[in-house]
């Protein structure tokens, strides 16, 4: 693959990167509390002041923002500039609730559309490649993020936006693709409608996938390589601290998601406690956003856990594939799981689909797992069944559906299904 030239910080020391940390930390606090009167609030009750930031581990003096936050000044109260500056508004589903609502200036735009380009481009991505893009446009932040960093970079962008999957393959097959951008799970309905067609997914033009937007395993990461010959990387991002392109996995390496530092100041903290954790351990991810015009962002919790870990194929730090989050979290009979626990067990066993929901039930006054998967093979459930028990500790049913059984997602997957009475 042809070499291309990093950017000056990319490959800058760690102390000019933190430098420049700290001079935009600054500037991000006094826009914050200047301009958004909930964060002045905030900040006065917390007994803090943006001149109380003198070095970098003075953040975390500062108050967490959450989602309650954007929901409580629904929809433009966290905004820093008036409207007539606000070029572009994107929105969460709203699917618990209200929607998050963030706007961006020209400036935050050619931003992201910048961090983009370079997602896209340590991803492996080169000018005059064609990617096509399985991300959902509109209010989701996804399609266009990628689209007008594609664009920036100079690829030519086919902006497919997700759904009608028949075309999708179609599409691939005609225009011949360089790289697509999709969730992973989607990705995995898209082999299975190649494979329907009689078409090898191993023989498309595609050599490399930028997944993201859910959470996603390495056994995962396995499937896809091994039923296509795509190299599949990962992306990160979310639509409060920008959307796509807050930190990308660098096609070198493939070890973990270089955050882009010089616009993000990742912390690690206790779920729990909020106390920030030293660099490699594990807990919930918060983001500070250190030049957004519109919507400043002080120390996000994400609900996302991962680690921080040292810079490889960049200077920046890097952290871990997310592979859950701290409200993902289920409780059974007093054992805590995650979804990608139990994907992690279903995609050992060749035996099984990718494609699974996880039920919850009342049995009595107690909680109830069951798994759907889809199979062939009848026999398969008791080794599952078994796997659970053994790595997880939990007691769960486990019921063989036949192909097709589970819905696909066209976007991001819905694992958990709740039955249980309100």
């Amino acid at each position: 693959m042809k070499k291309f030239p990093l950017e000056p910080i990319e490959k800058a020391s760690r102390k000019k990167l933190r430098d420049l940390q700290l001079s935009r930390l600054k500037w991000s606090l006094k826009h914050a509390y200047e301009k958004v009167p909930h964060y002045r609030k905030k900040f006065d009750a917390a007994g803090v002041k943006p001149k109380d930031l003198k070095t970098l581990a003075d953040l975390a003096k500062f108050p967490f923002t959450a989602k309650a936050d954007l929901r409580d000044t629904y929809p433009f109260g966290m905004l820093a500039v008036p409207m007539d500056k606000v070029v572009r508004i994107h929105a969460s589903s709203g699917t618990t609730g209200k929607p998050t609502v963030v706007g961006y200036t020209k400036k935050d735009i050619d931003t992201w559309s910048h961090l983009m380009a370079r997602s896209i481009r340590a991803a492996g991505a080169r000018p005059g490649d064609k990617l096509h893009n399985a991300y959902g446009y509109g209010l989701f932040t996804g399609g266009l993020g990628v689209h007008y960093g594609a664009e920036r970079l100079g690829l030519t962008t086919v902006p497919v936006s997700g759904g009608m999957t028949e075309r999708q393959v179609q599409l691939i097959r005609d225009f011949k693709p360089d790289i697509i951008t999709v969730t992973p799970s989607y990705m995995l309905a898209i082999c299975d409608e190649m494979e329907r067609q009689g078409f090898d997914p191993k023989k498309s033009s595609l050599r490399i996938g930028i997944f993201g937007a859910e959470p996603w395993t390495t056994e995962l990461r396995k499937q896809i390589e091994t039923r296509t010959s795509l190299q599949a990387i990962d992306l990160y991002g979310l639509s409060e601290v920008m959307g796509p392109g807050v930190a990308q996995e660098c096609i070198e390496t493939k070890d973990g998601l270089t955050i882009w530092e010089d616009h993000f100041y990742p912390e690690v903290v206790d779920p729990v406690t909020g106390e920030v954790l030293a660099d490699g351990e594990k807990g919930e991810l918060v983001f500070t956003a250190l030049t957004k015009e519109a919507l400043p962002i002080i120390r996000y919790r994400t609900r996302d856990l991962t680690r921080l870990l040292p810079g490889t194929a960049r200077v920046m730090r890097r952290m871990e594939r997310i592979t859950g989050r701290s409200d993902d979290m289920l409780i059974i009979r007093g054992v805590n799981l995650f979804p990608s626990q139990i994907e992690e067990l279903i995609l050992k066993r060749p035996e099984l689909s990718p494609h699974y929901v996880l039920e919850l039930s009342k049995q009595g006054p107690l909680d109830h797992l069951t798994v759907l998967v889809e199979s062939t093979d009848q026999g398969a459930a008791g080794k599952l069944q078994h796997d659970i028990k053994s790595y997880i500790g939990v007691s769960a049913d486990v019921k063989i559906v036949a192909a097709g059984t589970i819905e696909r997602s066209i976007g991001k997957a819905k694992r958990v299904i709740d039955k249980r009475p309100k």
